[in-house]
């Protein structure tokens, strides 16, 4: 049996990166995907390549910063699509630097999407969940929400914090309410993050690690495979990382 079978599935960070191969993976498995980002233009093009190959996409101009953009989003997506059945919560930024440097805009840039952001759309579609009893909750953490890099200390503690959530809320909503609670932590992805870091310490840092990087591809999968599953089943965490990655 297809359990993404036309759910409705949230992608937060859908117009690049894990985000939109995603969205690719999961309309090619049938569900119906809703893309939410910050830009509208790449988000048309995606979504249109998704409904030219058969799949079915529409998409949602969001900041995940903004509980009022997030909220709004969500609001839509029950009047004009249906139900969410899924949310994939996966936008975030990976913003290196050495504690030396207090890049403190760094910092409050990666807190206020990585930590605020999965706040902003778990409120918004756990009333929901839990009126219906169902629905699939997919944070996506990181390896270095299990072993911090070197210059990446803030943002392994973001992923840090994300781990914790998780395990939150599978006691909470999972074992009280039937919500499955998943996670997906990727290590050294091919995304162009390192392009993105202006600290220049920080910036020599990303760029060795992105040596070993594997494509999105490989977490899309990832992500399928957590979600494909029955009521009765979750998935804790899937760790996919490049054969070649040291930590």
């Amino acid at each position: 049996m297809n359990y993404l079978q036309n759910a409705v599935t949230i992608i937060t960070g859908a117009s690049s990166g894990i985000g939109e191969a995603t969205a690719r993976k999961l309309a090619a498995c049938g569900a119906h995907v809703v893309l939410l980002a910050r830009n509208e233009e790449k988000l048309k093009i995606i979504a249109a390549q998704i409904r030219a190959s058969g799949g079915s996409a529409t998409f949602f101009v969001t900041d995940v910063t903004d509980p009022h953009s997030v909220k709004a989003a969500i609001a839509a997506i029950e009047r004009d699509v249906g139900a969410v059945d899924i949310l994939v919560n996966n936008a975030g930024l990976m913003l290196f630097s050495y504690w030396k440097d207090v890049a403190l805009d760094d910092w409050n840039q990666m807190i206020d999407t990585n930590i605020r952001g999965y706040l902003h759309c778990i409120a918004a579609v756990l009333p929901g969940m839990l009126e219906r009893q169902s629905g699939r909750i997919l944070n996506m953490d990181s390896i270095a929400g299990l072993r911090v890099a070197e210059a990446g200390g803030v943002y392994g503690a973001t992923k840090f914090f994300i781990r914790g959530m998780t395990e939150g809320l599978r006691k909470e909503v999972g074992v009280s309410h039937g919500i499955q609670v998943c996670m997906v932590s990727p290590g050294v992805i091919d995304t162009g993050w390192p392009d993105r870091i202006k600290d220049p310490e920080g910036k020599a840092s990303a760029e060795e690690l992105s040596k070993v990087a594997i494509e999105p591809e490989f977490i899309a999968d990832a992500v399928a495979f957590a979600l494909d599953k029955p009521p009765s089943v979750s998935i804790g965490d899937l760790i996919v990382h490049p054969t070649k990655q040291g930590w």
